[in-house]
């Protein structure tokens, strides 16, 4: 009796606590939430189109019957990502790596920074983890570093060590003649080729030791087991630097060391699409991308975190390919490959080999040529593009028609879409399948993100 008694008490101060519901089902308040478009993507309106080839397969290769597929709303790059876009990322990254190495340094040395005038006022210190002072932090850091980050994980002692943010960051001094102290010259250092291995006597990173961490889930799998252990995956650090000597590697016997040294570094090439980077790399790329507009999110009030940016699947790229053109044979619709003013239509390998009659020899600037209806610049052309699917040459026989995917993470064969400034007519089509193995880089493969649209009425097809 008395514990029915007790949990009528309860019960009472529950149903008291409601704020002018009237005891009505009205549901949890929340936020007002508006859809945000990212900067530098287009809405693909989701809908039903036919995948697959519309004409003559002349390859005779079979892997692409006709198949009515639905895909969701998803926004998508207007363009390949770009050299000057990949290097945020790649400057990311090195500052990131550098900022705690001397953070590590710093704890080891037993240093820490003052507020200004002290002993290690100008010196590694400044740069040491913002938990340095264990005094002076709040309740729940506090907490977290006694019972967390002070021991660290069996992999990385320094795993949850938060480094310096805002005003608290110090800027990193990048001339050697400037740098505070002995430790933070070891530091810079151990970044550096020795200059014996750099080329044409320029300091030059040791890009070997740009590597990003990120953890991910397999659904597929976390699906068919039960609870949550072991649902995040934590892939192994990648080396994110692009592999330039894919311009070398790619065409034997010929002359384009000029791209190897140039292409990915120099400002001449800022807007031109990134190559050299494996599916690997590119997943790395929207794992940080969405960690790092979250990570600015994080820091406002009244905002919700934006979902993750990925690699388009293969039937979400045939579709924003298409622009709506339904059975179109080239994002413009077709059939030809120039317009009516005997213009090419994108930067391929026409005329037997001659790359150059469409008015570019190598790559051109992302926003070249027409965009398609749905504004997506090179669907067709400039590089080829990996999409987050594992190539199967059945696949359609055998895929959901409700957004269709292959997700099989054990096969290394990926599909590659839209062909490039290397490649024949026929690779340009929107329904022709090609692959690459995950771990190879080409100077001819590039790759554009997308995020899923958060709501369902922005469809093509839906009603007035």
């Amino acid at each position: 009796m008395k514990k029915l008694v007790a949990f009528t008490a309860i019960l009472s101060l529950f149903i008291s606590c409601g704020k002018g519901d009237r005891g009505e089902l009205v549901g949890v308040k929340g936020r007002k939430w508006n859809p945000e478009k990212p900067y530098g993507m287009t809405l693909v309106p989701g809908g039903a189109f036919i995948m697959g080839k519309s004409d003559d397969d002349l390859a005779n290769i079979q892997d692409a019957p006709t198949k009515t597929v639905t895909v969701r709303s998803f926004y998508m790059d207007e363009t390949e990502i770009t050299n000057s876009e990949y290097r945020q990322f790649v400057e990311w990254v090195k500052d990131s790596i550098i900022r705690t190495r001397l953070a590590i340094l710093a704890d080891e040395v037993g240093q820490t920074s003052t507020d200004g005038g002290g002993k290690n006022a100008g010196s590694i210190g400044d740069y040491a983890f913002a938990d340095a002072n264990v005094e002076e932090m709040s309740p729940y850091d506090k907490y977290m570093y006694e019972n967390y980050y002070s021991v660290g994980t069996d992999d990385d002692m320094y795993a949850g060590r938060k480094l310096k943010s805002g005003k608290d960051k110090p800027k990193l001094i990048l001339d050697p003649q400037k740098y505070p102290d002995e430790y933070y010259v070891e530091v810079m250092d151990s970044m550096y080729l020795p200059e014996s291995e750099s080329y044409n006597g320029l300091k030059t990173v040791d890009v070997s030791k740009l590597m990003f961490k990120f953890k991910e889930v397999d659904w597929n799998k976390a699906v068919k087991k039960k609870g949550r252990k072991g649902l995040y995956e934590e892939n192994p650090p990648i080396e994110i630097y692009p592999d330039t000597t894919a311009w070398i590697k790619d065409f034997a016997y010929s002359y384009n060391e000029p791209m190897h040294n140039d292409y990915f570094w120099h400002q001449a090439f800022a807007d031109y699409p990134v190559v050299g980077v494996n599916w690997n790399q590119a997943k790395a790329f929207c794992a940080w991308r969405t960690m790092y507009k979250n990570g600015f999110i994080k820091k406002q009030k009244g905002r919700d975190q934006i979902n993750s940016f990925r690699l388009p699947t293969e039937a979400e790229w045939e579709y924003a390919a298409r622009g709506g053109i339904e059975s179109g044979k080239f994002p413009w619709g077709g059939p030809y490959a120039k317009n009516d003013r005997g213009c090419f239509m994108a930067n391929f390998k026409p005329n037997r080999g001659d790359y150059a009659a469409d008015g570019a020899l190598y790559t051109v600037e992302a926003k070249s040529y027409e965009p398609n209806d749905f504004n997506l610049y090179n669907m067709a052309g400039n590089v080829a593009e990996w999409t987050q699917s594992a190539y199967d040459p059945t696949a359609y026989e055998f895929v959901s028609t409700m957004n269709p995917n292959v997700p099989d993470s054990k096969n290394q064969r990926k599909v590659v879409r839209g062909g490039s400034w290397k490649d024949v007519g026929y690779f340009l089509q929107v329904s022709t399948r090609d692959f690459e193995y995950a771990d190879s880089a080409r100077s001819y493969i590039g790759f554009r993100t997308v995020q899923d649209y958060m709501g369902t009425a922005a469809t093509g097809a839906r009603p007035k």
